[in-house]
């Protein structure tokens, strides 16, 4: 029960103790919230472990630590700005609500992004006061990065940032009354890798029951990693800081020693990998990433979705434009490693090449590779989803964000990435201008948000649900207007069959 100390204060009791938020503009906020002990000393490379909870009222009134990271490389910083908070107890969550007091409300949970090696729950963009404004609860929870989290030694360390989510899920559950929510109306939700983690949660026996909707913005479940990639990457990580590769033998490694190997290891697979050495990450381009061990995730996520969630997945038009216009790369292709990269990627690169310069007339050769890499890493994975999901109690509904950035010289474009301070309405944040810009439309914050908004609360975000006869899209146009489109860009994605 909620207890008001001051006007501006709010207080609540949950398993652990008691908390002291702040209040404003109609909102509580409790913030930095641990759901799980500190992983650190003896915990460290282990499953997340219960709070030991403390004594008397806890101040929740600021970010709490976040998880041990490098910096984005070069061309990312400023595009994602994302404090670093030192601490232990970087296994902490922040709470919007409308009303403390209040009961039954829903509840939405968001996974950060950030390749499964940035990110954190502190960064502005998911401030949750729009959501709880509308009447949802807003949890936002941090899980360990890199390494730390997602290293695969085998039986002995699997998939530990999964389970860091899980446990978040877990304290949501006991917990979220306390805050006016509903633990039977709890909605996950993710971008990019939070995405993939919230697919591989639909396909996650120890997760089921802990929510009933969810929502996947530009990511899928093409991203998790076999055993032996993971392993790959456990021994070269293993060589580079000159340890055995187990969990002991990583524990045993600093830190910060332990995140420049492994921001070493990542820049190398995503800009100059060897396929001889690295395999199939050069081309998925994550080397951390949740593994289909057997046992956390006993099979690959596609064939074993839960099928009793409702589902809203989608992505950004033009995905790919983060990476090869903010690193530059557009403007060094030509028509030779066009059709070499697409051919790489699986259909006959002329005839597909032809489709999609029929779409884009002018187009650079670097615009087109853009499309294709947009379809192969982000569009075809969530269409595939939703195609195996066709038919099942539960209803998937896909949406196309395409809000085009002016940034970089109006070269941005509908990127990855773009779309989530309009989910969040909260495209005000100043630090979010070299992202979307100085004057980002509300408009199209007011329909993104509204959306989202009526598929936590009531189940459906306002079109009709995706099927593999209509394909119905809910577009979100750049004016901010909501157009249902019936398979866009079908001869694009009629390419991809038998190849992704």
């Amino acid at each position: 029960m909620a207890i008001s100390l001051q006007p501006d204060t709010a207080t609540v009791t949950v398993a652990q103790g008691t908390l002291r938020g702040r209040r404003g503009g109609g909102v509580a906020a409790f913030l930095g919230v641990p759901f799980a002990a500190a992983p650190t000393g003896p915990r460290r490379m282990r499953a997340p472990q219960p709070h030991p909870g403390w004594d008397g009222v806890r101040d929740a009134v600021a970010f709490g630590p976040t998880a041990t990271r490098a910096d984005y490389i070069p061309q990312y910083v400023g595009l994602f700005p994302e404090p670093i908070i030192p601490g232990d107890e970087c296994l902490n969550l922040n709470v919007w609500t409308p009303d403390p007091g209040a009961a039954g409300l829903p509840v939405f949970v968001w996974f950060h992004g950030g390749a499964f090696t940035n990110g954190s729950n502190a960064v502005s963009a998911y401030d949750g006061t729009a959501f709880a404004r509308d009447g949802v609860v807003l949890v936002s929870a941090n899980y360990r990065l890199g390494a730390e989290g997602f290293l695969y030694t085998g039986p002995e360390m699997a998939n530990l940032g999964l389970l860091d989510q899980i446990a978040a899920l877990e304290w949501v559950r006991d917990n979220i009354a306390a805050f006016g929510g509903d633990p039977g109306r709890v909605t996950i939700g993710g971008e990019s890798a939070g995405a993939m983690s919230v697919v591989t949660l639909l396909a996650t026996p120890r997760a089921a029951g802990l929510f009933q909707r969810a929502v996947a913005q530009s990511g899928a479940a093409t991203n998790t990693l076999a055993p032996e990639s993971a392993l790959l990457v456990s021994r070269h990580l293993a060589e580079a800081v000159g340890v055995a590769p187990t969990r002991e033998g990583f524990a045993d490694v600093d830190p910060d020693e332990l995140v420049t190997a492994s921001r070493a290891l990542l820049n190398e697979v995503q800009t100059a990998g060897d396929p001889a050495k690295w395999g199939a990450l050069v081309q998925s381009l994550l080397p951390f990433a949740p593994v289909v061990d057997g046992d956390i995730v006993p099979a690959h996520p596609l064939g074993a979705l839960r099928t009793d969630v409702p589902l809203l997945i989608g992505t950004n038009l033009e995905e790919a434009r983060l990476m090869l216009v903010a690193s530059g790369g557009i403007d060094l292709i030509d028509e030779e490693t066009l059709h070499a990269a697409t051919a790489g990627y699986g259909p006959p690169a002329e005839h597909a090449v032809a489709v999609y310069r029929a779409a884009r007339p002018g187009a650079s050769p670097g615009d087109l590779l853009a499309a294709v890499v947009t379809d192969w890493f982000f569009r075809v994975p969530a269409v595939r989803v939703s195609e195996a999901r066709a038919g099942a109690a539960a209803p998937t509904w896909m949406y196309r964000f395409d809000w085009r950035s002016p940034t970089y010289d109006g070269r941005f474009g509908a990127a990855h990435g773009v779309e989530f301070p309009f989910v969040f309405d909260t495209i005000g944040a100043p630090d979010l201008t070299r992202l979307i810009g100085p004057n980002p439309p509300q408009a199209v914050a007011d329909t993104t948000h509204a959306a989202w908004v009526r598929f936590i609360t009531g189940g459906e975000p306002g079109w009709a649900p995706y099927d593999t006869t209509v394909r119905a899209t809910g577009v979100i146009g750049e004016d901010g207007t909501l157009t249902v489109v019936d398979d866009p860009d079908g001869t694009e994605l009629h390419l991809w069959e038998g190849h992704r």
